[in-house]
C-alpha cells in the first residue's frame, strides 16, 4: 500500500529528518511576526505565537490557546477565561484560513456553543465575515504579514482597531509568568 503522507516511515532516515526540518522551517515562517501595537489604548505585544495585553493591575497571557491574567503585585496568576473580548479576538491566526485559531480560542474560554459550526467567509484580501455558532457576526481585518487581526467590528458597531504597530524582537520576559 502506498502512503500519500508527506513524511513516511519507509522513507531512508536521512530524507525523513529533511522533511522533518523542512516542515519544521515552513511552520516557523508561517508564525506571527514580533511587534507591539496598541488596541484602543491598551498596550499589546506580540512574539512567537504568544500574546501579552497589558491591564490596569496586571497584564493577560495568551500562550498554547490559553488566556491567562497574571497579578505580579499579588503573585498569582489565574485562567483568563471570558474575561475580555480581547483575549478571544486579538491571537495570531493564518490570514488564508482564521477561524481554526478563533474557534480554538473561544472554545479554551468555555464560551458556549463554541464548538458549533463557525462560519468563516473571505469578504476581500484581508477581511473576513465571521459568525460563531453562538454570537455575534463579526467582521475582521488580518495583516498578513503580521498573521494577526488589525481591526475586529463587532455587528453592534464596537471597533477594535490596532495600532502603533512597531516590528521588532520582542523580550522574552513579557511573555513569562513571574
Amino acid at each position: 500500500m502506498r502512503s500519500n503522507s508527506l513524511i513516511s516511515s519507509k522513507q531512508p532516515a536521512g530524507r525523513r529528518l529533511f522533511a522533518v526540518g523542512a516542515l519544521l522551517l515552513l511552520t516557523r515562517l508561517a508564525t506571527a511576526a514580533d511587534f507591539s501595537g496598541d488596541v484602543d489604548g491598551v498596550k499589546l505585544y506580540s512574539s512567537d505565537g504568544k500574546v501579552r495585553i497589558e491591564a490596569t493591575n496586571g497584564y493577560f497571557l495568551i500562550a498554547n490557546g490559553v488566556a491567562s491574567f497574571v497579578h505580579p503585585a499579588q503573585q498569582f496568576y489565574t485562567n483568563a477565561r471570558q474575561s475580555t473580548p480581547l483575549t478571544l479576538l486579538f491571537i495570531p491566526v493564518d490570514p488564508e484560513n482564521p477561524c481554526p485559531q478563533w474557534q480554538a480560542a473561544a472554545m479554551n474560554a468555555g464560551v458556549s456553543g463554541a464548538e458549533g459550526a463557525w462560519r468563516c467567509e473571505r469578504v476581500g484580501a484581508s477581511h473576513w465575515r465571521v459568525t460563531p455558532p453562538i454570537g455575534s457576526l463579526r467582521d475582521c481585518w488580518i495583516d498578513a504579514a503580521l498573521r494577526f487581526p488589525v481591526q475586529v467590528r463587532m455587528s453592534d458597531g464596537t471597533r477594535f482597531s490596532l495600532r502603533n504597530v512597531q516590528v521588532a524582537e520582542q523580550s522574552a520576559e513579557l511573555f513569562a509568568i513571574p
